[in-house]
């Protein structure tokens, strides 16, 4: 295998389970097994990847969901592996921390732009050039919240490949300084790979956790309480607007990099 291309074609389904024309022209993806277990049985499909790196669905009518793991890494090497199948678009669902004390538990976010700590990135592209999600495609999704009678929070997020910094002090000041709306470990990695491998991409994230605050970390209680109130809706946004976006969208990319 000499080129990305045929690495990807291999290892895609080496890591999901899934041949390559499994999956559909519009791609979920999370970092929540959780969330790929409601997909299949919502619409009685299988879940394939069991055991391995990766879990993924398709159903009925070709939208797929991923489960990539946790972690900037995790994030670049699933947008590289779906050069594989060139999806028409993708959405990723996360969970992030609210930074602001406008980000309430269960706000949903569409990031404007990502700040690039984590590095990984950097493997991709210059620090210089920023991460961002496809306009046109966050477009869809804001109009498909609004529908549902929700509000959401438009800002940056700041991606970290650091997991546990809520005690330190001198990081969130740090934070502080750099007005971000949320934290996370993948979207400006997505962002930038998807760039990179010219896939259309974006996130709606979920506030989960306000963790410049000590009560406001996130604890195993905490987080069950976010998925009993929360997931149900964050998953069936995401699900309407990947699947309506090929029919009542406006194209995605209309452009050459």
């Amino acid at each position: 295998m000499k080129t990305k291309l045929e690495i990807a074609k291999n290892w895609l389904p080496r890591y999901t389970g899934a041949a390559i024309d499994q999956f559909g022209d519009y791609i979920l993806l999370t970092n929540f097994h959780d969330y790929v277990t409601r997909f299949a049985n919502q619409f009685g499909c299988d879940v394939q990847g069991q055991g391995r790196p990766m879990q993924a669905a398709t159903n009925s009518a070709g939208l797929s969901i991923i489960n990539f793991g946790i972690g900037s890494a995790n994030a670049a090497t699933i947008m590289d592996l779906l050069v594989a199948r060139r999806p028409k678009g993708v959405l990723f669902l996360g969970k992030c921390g609210g930074l602001k004390d406008s980000t309430e538990l269960g706000h949903f976010i569409l990031p404007i732009a990502a700040i690039r700590g984590e590095g990984t990135s950097n493997d991709y592209l210059p620090p210089e050039v920023p991460a961002l999600p496809s306009f046109k495609l966050h477009k869809f999704v804001s109009d498909k919240i609004l529908q549902h009678g929700h509000e959401y929070r438009t800002g940056v997020i700041y991606t970290t490949n650091r997991r546990v910094w809520e005690w330190d002090e001198e990081f969130k000041e740090r934070l502080r300084r750099l007005s971000a709306l949320g934290i996370d470990m993948e979207t400006a990695t997505l962002f930038i790979v998807g760039h990179a491998n010219e896939i259309a991409r974006g996130a709606l994230l979920l506030v989960s956790d306000t963790p410049m605050f000590p009560e406001g970390v996130k604890t195993e209680e905490s987080d069950k309480k976010i998925t009993q109130n929360f997931v149900e809706l964050h998953l069936q946004l995401g699900i309407e607007a990947m699947t309506e976006i090929g029919g009542k969208g406006e194209k995605i990319k209309h452009f050459q990099y």
